[in-house]
């Protein structure tokens, strides 16, 4: 029951986010700190998962942190998450992650995402729109050591954590973002 329960909120975000549009950035104070406390927390959970994502980190140019991202499907399929983005360690702005997908899928989930950007053009490909994912796009589970071993692909590296709910999915479809700055 506890499952199902999950999988249909995670659903019910996810179109609500399709059908209605999200905008990037909080739109009060009380939103956007609630969105930092979030990141922050998220950040450090993936840190205790990875102790080398520190370093990692710390040497990308820049990354987004995506705290939470929701998603659900039942044939047609979507993905949503808000988050915070950081050039050189400094919150520049924010971000949202959106992701559609058709094909075999039933469930719902929800999973931290962090994306490093190896260097000043891998973040500008992000800021401007020209970063796409493909949903099968390759991305790292963290766990202790995925850090110290992660390589960048096109001048970027994705990480996953805190995988919650149950998704069964053999769709096509892809992940987009925009970024607002401060």
């Amino acid at each position: 029951m506890n499952k199902l329960w999950m999988i249909s909120v995670i659903s019910l975000v996810v179109g609500a986010a399709a059908i209605t549009g999200c905008e990037t950035a909080p739109k009060s104070d009380e939103g956007k700190a609630s969105l930092s406390i979030d990141t922050d927390a998220a950040l450090s959970r993936a840190k205790i998962a990875d102790p080398s994502l520190h370093d990692f980190l710390a040497n990308a140019y820049g990354y987004a942190v995506f705290p939470t991202v929701g998603k659900g499907g039942v044939g047609i399929g979507g993905a949503y998450g808000r988050g915070e983005v950081f050039e050189k360690g400094v919150k520049i702005g924010y971000c949202d992650l959106s992701q559609a997908t058709i094909g075999l899928q039933l469930g719902g989930q929800s999973y931290t995402e962090i994306i490093a950007f190896e260097n000043k053009a891998a973040l500008d490909n992000f800021k401007y729109g020209k970063l796409k994912f493909a949903a099968q796009a390759t991305a790292v589970a963290l766990r202790s050591g995925a850090g110290a071993n992660a390589k960048y692909t096109d001048g970027v590296s994705v990480f996953t954590t805190g995988e919650a709910g149950l998704m069964a999915e053999a769709a096509i479809g892809g992940q987009s973002f925009s970024f607002q700055p401060l």
